[in-house]
């Protein structure tokens, strides 16, 4: 979206702490990122990102399958692209539990 961004994923595992990483550290980090590209991009400095933003935490699959799609369909709604499919910025990944390999140890 050109004025805000979604996002659906599974924290990691910190192996260190073992412990699942915060989603604060996760947004912090995402967020440190992408604005240190976002101005090197534009040559320029500054905020990217608003200090708030409205993280939470998905308990179910059936409020994940919601929210998927209303993801999914968000640019469709915006009246950038016809099809979801069609829109160049949605990035959608295979579902790998992030359990799996600590659960093996």
């Amino acid at each position: 979206m050109p004025d805000h961004v979604h996002m659906i994923f599974t924290p990691l595992i910190n192996q260190s702490a073992m412990e699942v990483y915060s989603l604060a550290d996760i947004m912090d980090a995402v967020k440190g990122a992408s604005a240190h590209k976002v101005n090197k991009l534009l040559r320029r400095k500054g905020r990217v990102w608003q200090a708030e933003s409205f993280d939470h935490v998905l308990r179910s699959s059936e409020s994940l399958d919601a929210k998927t799609v209303y993801l999914l369909e968000n640019p469709v709604r915006a009246g950038l692209v016809r099809e979801w499919t069609d829109y160049l910025w949605l990035w959608k990944k295979p579902f790998v539990n992030p359990f799996a390999r600590a659960l093996q140890l």
